[in-house]
């Protein structure tokens, strides 16, 4: 666990060891969500696309796009969607069950985005923010990729504010995810990133508090699971 800790303490420590633990679970990731989530993963990211409602003539940008379920589905309601992720071996995963042509993948970084201003209708994200070495660095740049009006949409873990109910909560990700990683990476540490990275987020409601203060109206909290999950919900300011 001390490794873990040390490889999160600095923004250029996080982003690599970010890169290489994704490149490692990349042919597990489906798997293992839904393990994580009994089964409700796909649940959560249809609601949010529900909320994005996504049609015919709509460019959405999908980030930390990962094996592609919400760009997927975004596509399959219309829209012409590019799904962005920093590892690319994820993405290998997405177009092996992707449709051709149905989504433009791309490798890249969500605080450092390779597209124009204003170039989206909408942004979503699944399990995104809470990966970025800089929350706030990422949320600059998905403003400026929105179109005024575009909305943002993500889905994520929260950190609970009471203090006993987080720790059950940690404590629960660190045995099941410890146990995981030993069965499938031989390594306990492979998944003790999830509670570790949960520990350092400030928590829902303050994304979207920063969200609001940094040129996005209408942003919401809608709550998942009890809150221990949540969707974010905003739009740019026109």
């Amino acid at each position: 666990m001390t490794d873990l800790r040390d490889a999160l303490a600095t923004e250029s420590s996080k982003a690599a060891y970010v890169r290489g633990l994704f490149h490692t679970i990349a042919d597990r990731y489906d798997l293992i969500t839904g393990l994580l989530s009994y089964g409700q993963d796909r649940r959560w990211k249809s609601r949010l696309v529900g909320l994005a409602e996504p049609r015919p003539g709509m460019v959405a940008l999908d980030l930390a796009s990962g094996t592609g379920d919400i760009a997927l589905a975004l596509a399959a309601r219309g829209s012409r969607v590019v799904g962005l992720d920093i590892t690319h071996r994820m993405l290998q995963r997405a177009r092996d069950k992707t449709p051709p042509r149905a989504v433009t993948f791309v490798t890249g970084d969500m605080m450092a985005l390779p597209f124009p201003d204003a170039s989206f209708d909408l942004v979503t994200t699944g399990y995104g923010i809470r990966n970025v070495p800089r929350i706030e660095q990422a949320v600059t740049e998905i403003r400026r990729v929105l179109k005024p009006g575009g909305r943002f949409l993500s889905l994520d873990f929260n950190r609970p504010a009471n203090a006993a109910l987080r720790a059950v909560y940690l404590a629960y990700l660190t045995i099941v995810g410890s146990a995981l990683g030993w069965a499938l990476h031989g390594d306990p540490d492979t998944y003790r990133y999830i509670p570790e990275s949960i520990r350092r987020y400030p928590g829902a409601a303050a994304v979207a508090a920063l969200l609001a203060a940094q040129g996005f109206e209408d942003s919401h909290v809608i709550p998942l699971l009890g809150g221990l999950m949540a969707i974010h919900s905003a739009r740019r300011l026109r």
